[in-house]
């Protein structure tokens, strides 16, 4: 089976792309400006609606006397990254809550010390380019996965829509969303195109990332696998696949654990933050509480609540839909772990800024509408409703976004 087939075995026959004719085989590089040359509306498209948050943003951090750079670069999770980048990971557990750096995943602050030693600018200035480079590659990523899916016009849609989320201002932060979403979606783009190699070193770089990288990797893996139980053609390739894909995440919990002292060391670090699984126990609490008890709930706590009841509600229309089983199991372990910790409630709508398939079905109804002014309505407000709520997260907020 040729690895333009094998996506079939991920994609319903009525929805299947056109494979490549035999004869035409471009250089990697003319492939690449090909697929940039397409996705070229779309990233058109993304760069204007993250502008208009931008602009936003800059309007009432200028009223309030803020600067837009030190807002975007070094807030929050920010100044931790930052901290690793300088001064590297403590060596020891210790006791204090929410105070150990070994909590963040290397990845991020690595390339931004790498890029610093070469580039000229401080390391927070580095640290912000370098998210908003990795949110087009992978504004891209996610326009290849659904143009590969339901064509070009869905592909733009998805982007646009994964652009105008409520919290999308994170991906122009000094955070690690963007470079998570990159590895992703390109990870998910090469398992629908059976490129097993690229999957799993993907998932392992996503797995040094974020948590949830271990999301990633599960979906690498169970696809690898099938393919290489259903055709012996693929079956060493895609092996090799599975077997890289989780080893980014397994090797810094391992490193952890080796740093402190301790087998659980990780575990015992996310202890320190809180961070402990309950199986969702304290997300329903916290649901009840903002929903049914508090008279008047902080506004940025309900936008938080919506997108978690909102993603549960996408995630069982794309299994309605049968969307391909990689981006199921991604966006469900992905939906899996964020419900289920027991952490910090307000950020886990940043934390659900990867999980892009999830807006598969909203893009797809879009794509369908037979007035154009519906899907300039519902791109506008959701602009809109991103700008304000991005503005409003970073300066009028108190906790983190």
């Amino acid at each position: 089976m040729s690895p333009a087939a094998t996506v079939h075995a991920f994609v319903p026959a009525s929805r299947r792309p056109p494979a490549p004719g035999r004869g035409d085989a471009p250089g990697a590089g003319s492939r690449l400006l090909r697929s940039l040359r397409r996705a070229a509306p779309a990233l058109t498209a993304y760069l204007a609606v993250r502008l208009c948050g931008l602009l936003v943003v800059a309007r009432l951090a200028h009223a309030k006397g803020h600067g837009i750079w030190p807002t975007l670069a070094t807030s929050w999770d920010s100044d931790w990254y930052l901290g690793i980048a300088e001064h590297g990971y403590t060596d020891r557990l210790g006791t204090a809550v929410n105070e150990n750096n070994l909590a963040f995943f290397p990845l991020y602050p690595a390339l931004v010390k790498a890029a610093a030693a070469v580039t000229p600018g401080s390391r927070a200035s580095v640290g912000l380019m370098l998210a908003i480079v990795c949110s087009f590659v992978a504004a891209w990523g996610v326009f290849a996965v659904g143009d590969r899916l339901r064509g070009r016009r869905v592909g733009t849609l998805l982007t646009v829509l994964w652009g105008t989320l409520p919290v999308a201002m994170v991906q122009w932060m000094g955070y690690t969303e963007s470079l998570f979403t990159a590895l992703a979606a390109w990870a998910l783009y090469a398992v629908l195109t059976g490129r097993w190699l690229w999957a799993g070193s993907l998932a392992s770089l996503a797995g040094l990332t974020r948590p949830t990288g271990i999301a990633v990797a599960a979906a690498v893996c169970l696809a690898a696998l099938l393919a290489a139980r259903r055709d012996p053609g693929v079956r060493r390739a895609a092996v090799a696949g599975a077997c890289l894909a989780p080893l980014g995440w397994l090797g810094f919990v391992a490193w952890v654990g080796a740093r402190v002292g301790r087998v659980d060391g990780y575990f015992a670090v996310q202890r320190l933050w809180k961070n402990d699984w309950d199986g969702g126990r304290a997300t329903l609490l916290e649901l009840r509480q903002q929903l049914i008890y508090m008279t008047r709930p902080q506004l940025f706590v309900l936008a938080v609540s919506a997108v978690l009841i909102l993603s549960v509600v996408l995630f069982l229309l794309c299994a309605v839909d049968r969307q391909p089983l990689p981006l199921l199991v991604f966006t469900g372990v992905l939906l899996l772990v964020v419900l289920g910790s027991g952490g910090v409630y307000f950020p886990r709508a940043r934390f659900l800024l990867p999980g892009f398939p999830l807006l598969l079905p909203v893009a797809q109804a879009l794509a369908r509408a037979r007035r154009k002014a519906t899907v300039a309505v519902v791109l506008g407000a959701s602009t809109l409703m991103s700008a304000w709520l991005g503005a409003y997260m970073l300066l009028v907020w108190k906790g983190p976004p």
